[in-house]
């Protein structure tokens, strides 16, 4: 199939998808109370959007395959299952990067068994290329990688420096100089860089602190307001962006003006969904005016699950003490939020209706087996445990970041095969 046929496929399941997507938004739509805060319409049209939804799964099912074809496999990366292999896995020591955070080193700090190392992801009907960090930064030569987002997407992006290391010249500086927001490793050999830019929640916020942010719940966001950072990201050649984890509280408050400004305005609303939604059109109308659309290349990461209860697996207790995947065919977990995927999804179809291509790369399922490869207790923490939690284990795991080597490094096998076929 060539590249022309493909674009008209998947323009015309976009048109498709539009048309679903303005059905819903004319039984779901939004309105403004005297206090400004924005509110939700009658409970009962939920069902009808959720079935409407669940229509437009099945067509980006089929899409699934269509995109995966444009890569040039024939298959859905993402539709697989993991298996055990001491052979090929891990794909790096966590012991020998140089670039290994205390937030993902669960060995350093005392996890003892290794098997989550050893899973492999196999699609069903194709092999997932062997990552090369050397034909990588061959094809990144002269240009400029960034990943933009929270925890979740430096998690990824340590991932990738631990996976490139070996292909760097001994003579490269593996120090990873920060500016502010940025962290950036420089492979001077390719003239190329491999970056990481914090924002986890796109648009400005008082959690824009790489540092100091641990603590803050009470959420204020700039809800229009993104040229603060993304004028970082103007020149990059790929962008990776990931936001979800941030936008899970109930409760927001939403900003219009100046941090300490007298006539700013301050808005302290539910709305998960709605919220989101116009943070990712900001983010999106940002992107429209400002990105060289033959130059850069755009992937936007899908919802990474956490496991924080014990679903089906073991009632009552968490990730921690997990040391096997969940074998279940064709697992969602309880957490998995998919109206939030549904939200990104159609903002992504909205810009590629725009003439803006941006590859959605959904991990969530994938991921969603794997309760036993996060940090859960073995890891960095920013303050000392008390001897409350210490005694109960569950009570401060993890059950959000990953392990490295793990599962990041599969997100980083599907990115390297879609980098590699552009």
């Amino acid at each position: 199939m060539n590249l022309e046929k493909l674009k008209i496929i998947l323009k015309s399941h976009y048109i498709a998808a539009f048309f679903l997507i303005a059905l819903a938004s004319a039984l779901l739509y939004l309105t403004v109370d005297n206090n400004g805060v924005i509110v939700r319409e009658e409970e009962s049209q939920q069902e009808n959007l959720a079935a409407l939804l669940k229509d437009r799964e099945t067509t980006k099912n089929r899409d699934d395959d269509v995109v995966a074809a444009a890569n040039g496999t024939r298959c859905n990366l993402f539709s697989g299952k993991w298996i055990y292999d001491d052979v090929s896995r891990p794909l790096y020591d966590e012991e020998r990067c140089s670039f290994m955070l205390g937030d993902y080193a669960c060995k350093k700090y005392g996890r003892k068994d290794s098997e989550y190392q050893k899973w492999r992801w196999q699609p069903h009907q194709c092999d997932l290329p062997r990552f090369n960090g050397t034909a990588l930064l061959e094809k990144i030569r002269g240009k400029r990688v960034v990943f933009v987002g929270d925890s979740l997407n430096k998690n990824q992006w340590t991932s990738m420096l631990c996976l490139i290391e070996y292909s760097l010249n001994q003579s490269t500086n593996k120090s990873v100089i920060r500016y502010d927001n940025l962290f950036v490793l420089e492979a001077t050999e390719y003239n190329a860089t491999v970056e990481f830019y914090w924002s986890p929640l796109l648009v400005e916020s008082n959690c824009d602190d790489p540092d100091n942010h641990y603590s803050i719940r009470d959420r204020i966001i700039k809800i229009t307001s993104i040229e603060k950072h993304a004028r970082h990201w103007t020149n990059a050649d790929i962008l990776i962006f990931d936001a979800f984890m941030w936008w899970l509280e109930p409760t927001m408050t939403l900003l219009w003006g100046s941090f300490g400004s007298s006539d700013a305005i301050y808005k302290r609303v539910k709305m998960k969904l709605r919220r989101y939604e116009m943070a990712l059109t900001t983010w999106s109308d940002w992107l429209e005016v400002n990105i060289d659309r033959i130059k850069t290349k755009l992937f936007f990461m899908s919802l990474s699950p956490y496991h924080f209860y014990g679903e089906t697996w073991e009632e009552g207790y968490n990730c921690y003490n997990e040391t096997q995947p969940i074998l279940k065919k064709d697992y969602w977990g309880i957490s998995t939020d998919r109206e939030m995927m549904h939200v990104v999804e159609s903002i992504l179809e909205k810009m590629e209706m725009r003439g803006l291509n941006i590859t959605y790369l959904n991990i969530t399922k994938l991921s969603d087996y794997r309760k036993d490869s996060h940090p859960s207790i073995y890891r960095k923490f920013q303050h000392p445990r008390s001897e409350e939690q210490l005694a109960n284990p569950t009570s401060y795991s993890d059950c959000v970041h990953w392990c490295l080597p793990g599962v990041p490094d599969v997100w980083n096998e599907i990115l390297y095969s879609y980098i590699m076929n552009s």
